[in-house]
């Protein structure tokens, strides 16, 4: 969860999982997956720092959570 401020000056707080896009149109848009759009005070920049800075805390909190990266294709698999 990141805390954004509403062109209008309230804040409230995103599910950064539910963050599909953030643009620049000139105000910083969220785009959720559930289709809402917000604009936002925050740069794209500054959205993006918070998004990061809450999943390390999450990751802190959880040390047994792993990423997983995706498995690597090999040759054999190229059309």
């Amino acid at each position: 969860m990141i805390l954004v401020t509403r062109l209008d000056g309230t804040e409230m707080v995103v599910n950064s999982d539910h963050i599909l896009t953030v643009e620049r149109t000139p105000d910083t848009m969220l785009t959720l997956t559930t289709g809402a759009h917000w604009l936002v005070k925050e740069s794209v920049d500054e959205v993006v720092s918070r998004t990061v800075a809450f999943r390390r805390r999450v990751a802190v909190a959880n040390p047994t959570l792993r990423v997983v990266a995706p498995p690597k294709q090999s040759d054999d698999m190229e059309a």
